[in-house]
């Protein structure tokens, strides 16, 4: 049976209503729906008649178009579907409609071949494969690259329609860097489809620039009473002449990029071109040199990415110099894999040996940004003493967000589940100091208040920060990290243990006595690496022979509380 498009734009809206189950509908809500859905289409009021919606409702109820609709009424005004799940969009096409379709299929198979026909080739061959599967019941023919899951397309009919008649909008988005979403005006001028998603592209207000929003962190759209803003110099034939993908700088000028893409990939990238600016710049027996004038973007950088080492940027420089840091950082993702079995290990080292070491616990990046924060924290503060600064997580918070991350938390809890931070300090010897340690043991903890309290001795006071010899099996309950920022060896002064020294206290005669009749452990640790240790165990720092920057934090932790109103001055809670 027939359906004109008035009749089409009522059943979806009656059946857009009757899905939304989180308000009631009655028949006059029915008709303001129907009658605010046939304006945004038309552009002019239209009355719809109680007796139309009536026969609306009824003929989604039958089976003439195939709907079935499970349509009840219930408190005798209020329209619900009694199946919460079902929509008109599910129903299956009547044989009526499938042979319409049949006949625009065999309708537009006449054009194909045609250059200004072009761009319909695959849409024809959708649209006749699914005629066909409908039919038949036979399985498709054709497996067409989809997303099932794909959020937003409801909008598309929508924006289309606001593109299409100049319509400024209301939309309310969530982009996935914002906590909250926001409504705004959008005055919309472009949908784009870009491997299997949709955005649609426009301006907020006339003096920002051209922006893309993703269809799937729209929330919601509506018209807007503000009037549409028309951008003059916007061309969206040519707009996206220079940029693969969708993220465009309108004042970036394209960049000529040279890539080499190996012999086993090159029969890809030459079929199915990066761009349509790509040629051929020379070949040889290993791989071929393609050339490409685009912006450089994500999309750029992500292409050249999935082609893994089968492809070498040659310049620019600065695509160069990326594309390395994201392999570098991609590698860095699996190199800081913690497995459980070294975990054990390592916390039986711990509690046997007084010390251990594991590597790649924080990647490269964010080693990076650790320095950067640290380094531009001394430069600002001049008066800090740079190789120990003191409670360097309360003076610079915002270390936490990084250095507390997903392998520091395991790695803590496999050592004691109840661990606390205790204390945190910032050594940095600089090419300029070649400090050096003597063999000791580290006793100290820091506390807030000074206390005179039996089993608690040696009290210091530096800088404001109170430190107590505490009991001995307090020290015995404590670890400490050393979080590495620099790769540091034997000869850039890296720390000499004495395994199992860590048992009791020891006297002076002890220490020289256990140092001169043994033989060090040599503590090289990488850039991004820890070192754990207990608090009595013997260490010294090598000598350097070679003079290199070293980077550490050093942060302590415990699981016992200390007693008498004595309290940690640094103490978090992980």
């Amino acid at each position: 049976m027939a359906v004109n498009k008035n009749a089409l734009i009522r059943y979806k809206t009656i059946d857009r209503c009757l899905q939304n189950n989180f308000r009631q509908w009655t028949l006059n809500d029915l008709i303001d729906a129907c009658s605010d859905a046939l304006y945004e289409y038309e552009g002019k009021d239209v009355d719809v008649s109680k007796r139309t919606v009536q026969l609306d409702i009824q003929m989604m109820r039958s089976d003439k178009l195939g709907y079935n609709a499970p349509i009840v009424v219930y408190d005798r005004k209020f329209y619900k579907y009694e199946d919460v799940n079902y929509s008109i969009t599910n129903s299956p096409i009547s044989n009526q409609d499938l042979t319409k379709l049949s006949e625009a299929v065999s309708f537009l198979k006449q054009f194909q071949g045609f250059s200004h026909f072009a761009e319909l080739g695959s849409m024809v061959q959708k649209l006749e494969d699914h005629v066909y599967t409908q039919q038949t019941h036979e399985k498709s023919l054709i497996d067409f690259e989809k997303n099932d899951n794909l959020k937003g397309l409801e909008f598309l009919d929508q924006l289309y329609q606001f593109i299409l008649k100049k319509h400024a909008i209301e939309m309310t988005y969530q982009s996935f860097k914002a906590r909250q979403e926001s409504t705004f005006t959008f005055h919309p001028y472009l949908l784009k489809e870009f491997r299997n998603r949709w955005f649609v592209i426009g301006k907020r207000r006339s003096s920002e620039g051209i922006m893309n929003l993703a269809l799937d962190r729209i929330v919601s759209i509506e018209k807007s009473p503000q009037t549409f803003k028309i951008d003059k110099d916007f061309d969206s034939e040519t707009y996206y002449n220079h940029a693969i993908g969708v993220s465009i700088s309108p004042n970036l000028e394209p960049e000529h990029v040279l890539l080499y893409v190996n012999h086993k990939q090159a029969p890809y990238v030459l079929t199915k071109p990066f761009h349509h600016s790509q040629n051929v710049v020379s070949r040889d027996n290993y791989g071929v040199t393609i050339s490409l004038d685009v912006q450089l973007n994500f999309e750029l950088e992500k292409e050249i990415l999935g082609l893994g080492e089968g492809i070498k940027v040659i310049s620019p420089e600065r695509l160069k110099r990326n594309i390395k840091t994201r392999l570098y950082d991609a590698v860095d993702a699996y190199e800081t894999e913690i497995d459980d079995k070294n975990l054990r290990t390592l916390s039986k080292r711990l509690e046997y040996k007084g010390f251990g070491i594991l590597n790649h616990v924080y990647s490269k990046r964010d080693v990076r940004k650790l320095k950067t924060k640290l380094d531009a924290y001394i430069k600002q503060h001049h008066d800090e003493k740079v190789f120990g600064m003191r409670e360097v997580l309360l003076k610079m918070p915002e270390l936490k967000a990084i250095l507390f991350n997903k392998n520091f938390r395991k790695l803590v809890r496999s050592i004691d589940k109840d661990a606390f931070l205790t204390k945190a300090i910032y050594f940095d010897k600089t090419p300029k100091d070649n400090w050096f340690v003597s063999w000791h043991q580290d006793i100290p903890i820091n506390v807030s208040e000074k206390k005179e309290l039996k089993g608690f001795d040696s009290w210091t006071n530096k800088k404001g920060v109170i430190s107590v010899r505490p009991p001995e099996e307090i020290s015995k309950n404590t670890f400490s990290m050393r979080i590495h920022l620099d790769d540091t060896t034997f000869k850039n002064g890296a720390l000499k243990v004495i395994p199992g020294s860590h048992k009791k206290r020891l006297s002076s005669e002890d220490i020289k006595l256990i140092t001169t009749n043994s033989i060090p452990f040599i503590s090289e640790v990488g850039s991004g690496g820890v070192q754990l240790l207990k608090p009595l165990l013997l260490h010294a720092s090598s000598e350097s022979k070679i003079q290199r920057r070293r980077r550490v934090l050093h942060l302590e932790f415990s699981s016992i509380e200390l007693q008498h109103g004595l309290r940690y001055s640094e103490k978090e809670q992980l």
